[in-house]
C-alpha cells in the first residue's frame, strides 16, 4: 500500500496538505500513533505516523513542530497524518516543517478515527499479501491459508505461533509486550520472567520485529526469536503481519467488554450511582460481578491521549495471573481499574510498574491502590482512597514513577503527602507564621533548630549536642519560635502542629 492510496480509500476523508507524487508513491510498512514530542524511538522506517497534535501549542509551536517532524524524518517515517480535532485544523508551521523535511502530510478530519485508518492500512496489506505470486512467499501456501483461518476463529495465540513456525521445525520464538509479558511462545521456547524477557528484547542477540498495530510505548507487541537463523527473515516478517492481524481481530472481539468497563468506571467516578446501577454494571463485566474489589488509579499528569495511562494500567494488570479487572477513564483523564481481589497478596504491581516506567523513563507513571471493599456502593470511596495514595506516590517520588497502596500511608508524612500542594502551603504558612515568609538568616536558623528539637523528641541536651550549641542557646531559640508562632512546645497538639507544618513546606 502507498501513501496516495489512503487518499482514495473510501470513508477516511483525508485531505492532502503537502507532498508530490514521489512522496505519495512511497510504500507504507505500518502505522504508529503517537503524541510524544520526540517520537523517534517508537517509529519504524516506512511507517505512517498518526498524531492528534496534542503536543503543539501556539506559544512555542514552531520549536515543538521542528522537534517532532525532524524526529519523524530521522526515523524514516513515510508520512504524517495530522488530526484536526484538537486545534480545528493543521497549523501552518507543521505544513512548512513537513515541506522542509520532505515528509508527505495528510489531514485527518475530526470525524475520522485513527483506528479506522489503522484498520484500512492493515486490511489492504493483508489483501496485498494474499495476492502476491506464491514464489514471493517464505511461508507455504497451505500455511498462509491455515493461519488466516485461525485468526478469524480467534485461536489461541500459542497455537497460532506454533503453526506459523512449524514448517521451520518450530524453533523457540515468543510474542512479547514492551514490558516483557508473554502473549505467546512456541512449545520449544522456555518460559521467561518479565524481567528476563525485557532484557532479551533490548539485547543484541536474536531477531526482534515489532508487530504493527496502533499502540502506546507501554503495550507494543514484538515477535522475538532468541537465535538468529531459526526461520528466514522474510518468513518472520510474514508471521509478524499475521500476529498483527490476530491482535486487531482480538481487539474487535473484546471491544464490547471494554465498553462495559468504561461505563462501570464512569458510574464509580460519578459517586451518586445507586447500588442497582453499580451491581448491573459489575454484572455486565462478567467475572467481576462478585467482590471484594480494590480500585487502582494512575496518571502521568499529561493528557490521556499523550500519556497512554489507560493502556499502561491494563498492561500492568495483565502481568498478574488470573486477575479479573475492568479499566476505564474518568472525566479528569485518569485511568482507573476496578480489580477483583480474592487473594490480598495478588495485587502486587511493583515489578510490572518498574517495567512500565522503563518503557518511557522521561515521563514517570504513578499509581494509587485503594483498600478492599465488599460492597458496590463502596467503590466511589475506594476511588477517593486510590487518588489519595496516588498523590502520596507522586509527592514521595517526584521523578521516579511508583505505586502506593493506601495501607502504606501509616505515617503523618505519608498522610500529608496526599493533600493538595496549595492546601499544604497554606497550612504551613499559617502555622509557622513569620518563620514561613521571612528570608532572614535568623529565621532560617530558628527553623533548623525547631526541626532538630522535634527530631530529638524535644530533648534540650540532645538538640544542643546535635547542633553543637550550649543548652541555653537552644532554650533561647525555642522560646523565640514559640513567641513567633504562638505555639507552646510543652503541649503535644502544638508539637504535632509545628511538625506537620514543617513537613508541608
Amino acid at each position: 500500500m502507498h501513501v496516495g492510496d489512503l487518499l482514495q480509500t473510501e470513508g477516511l476523508n483525508l485531505s492532502h496538505l503537502w507532498g508530490g507524487e514521489n512522496l505519495l508513491g512511497r510504500a507504507i510498512s505500518g502505522v504508529t500513533a503517537t503524541d510524544l514530542e520526540d517520537p523517534a524511538r517508537f517509529v519504524q522506517p516506512g511507517e505512517v505516523v498518526l498524531s492528534g497534535l496534542v503536543w503543539w501549542n501556539e506559544a512555542d509551536g514552531r520549536a515543538r513542530t521542528e522537534r517532532f517532524v525532524s524526529a519523524l524524518a530521522r526515523a524514516g517515517a513515510t508520512a504524517l497524518l495530522a488530526g484536526e480535532e484538537t486545534h480545528g485544523n493543521v497549523p501552518v508551521d507543521i505544513v512548512d516543517s513537513c515541506r522542509a523535511h520532505g515528509i508527505a502530510l495528510l489531514a485527518v478530519s475530526a470525524h475520522t478515527t485513527f483506528r479506522a485508518i489503522t484498520e484500512a492500512v492493515y486490511r489492504r496489506q493483508w489483501g496485498d499479501l494474499s495476492r502476491r505470486p506464491a514464489d514471493h512467499f517464505a511461508l507455504p501456501e497451505y500455511v498462509r491459508s491455515d493461519l488466516g483461518r485461525l485468526v478469524e476463529q480467534d485461536t489461541d495465540a500459542d497455537e497460532l505461533l506454533g503453526r506459523a513456525l512449524a514448517p521451520f521445525g518450530a524453533p523457540p520464538c515468543y510474542v512479547l509486550t514492551s514490558t516483557g509479558r508473554t502473549i505467546a511462545r512456541t512449545a520449544s521456547a522456555p518460559q521467561l520472567s518479565a524481567v528476563r524477557a525485557v532484557e532479551s528484547l533490548r539485547g543484541l542477540t536474536g531477531e526482534t520485529l515489532r508487530v504493527q498495530a496502533e499502540t502506546t510505548p507501554y503495550d507494543a507487541w514484538y515477535l522475538h526469536m532468541p537465535q538468529v537463523g531459526g526461520a528466514p527473515p522474510r518468513a518472520l516478517h510474514e508471521i509478524a503481519e499475521v500476529i498483527g492481524q490476530y491482535r486487531h481481530h482480538h481487539h474487535r472481539t473484546y471491544a464490547a467488554r471494554r465498553r462495559t468497563g468504561h461505563e462501570l468506571i464512569a458510574l464509580v467516578d460519578l459517586g451518586d450511582a445507586g447500588p442497582g446501577a453499580l451491581a448491573n454494571a459489575l454484572e455486565s463485566c462478567g467475572p467481576l460481578a462478585e467482590g471484594p474489589w480494590r480500585v487502582v488509579v494512575t496518571t502521568t499528569g499529561a493528557r490521556l491521549a499523550d500519556s497512554g495511562a489507560k493502556e499502561a494500567l491494563r498492561e500492568a494488570l495483565g502481568h498478574l495471573p488470573a486477575t479479573v479487572f475492568a479499566v476505564g477513564t474518568t472525566m479528569d483523564a485518569e485511568a482507573v481499574a476496578v480489580v477483583r481481589v480474592r487473594d490480598e497478596d495478588a495485587l502486587r504491581l511493583d515489578e510490572p510498574w518498574s517495567l512500565l516506567n522503563g518503557c518511557r523513563p522521561e515521563t514517570p507513571l504513578y499509581a494509587g491502590v485503594s483498600g478492599p471493599t465488599g460492597e458496590p456502593t463502596g467503590l466511589h470511596a475506594a476511588l477517593t482512597q486510590a487518588r489519595y495514595a496516588l498523590a502520596a506516590a507522586r509527592h514521595s517520588s517526584p521523578t521516579t514513577g511508583q505505586v502506593a497502596m493506601i495501607e502504606e500511608l501509616a505515617s503523618l508524612e505519608s498522610l500529608l503527602a496526599g493533600i493538595p500542594t496549595d492546601v499544604r502551603r497554606a497550612f504551613s504558612g499559617t502555622t509557622l507564621g513569620p518563620l514561613a515568609h521571612s528570608e532572614a538568616a535568623s529565621h532560617r536558623t530558628l527553623l533548623e533548630t525547631l526541626e532538630v528539637f522535634l527530631a530529638h523528641n524535644c530533648s534540650w541536651a540532645r538538640t544542643a549536642d546535635a547542633l553543637h550549641l550550649h543548652v541555653n542557646t537552644v532554650h533561647y531559640r525555642i522560646e523565640r519560635v514559640q513567641a513567633l508562632t504562638g505555639r507552646d512546645l510543652s503541649r503535644l497538639d502544638h508539637k504535632l502542629d509545628l511538625h506537620a507544618a514543617l513537613l508541608c513546606r
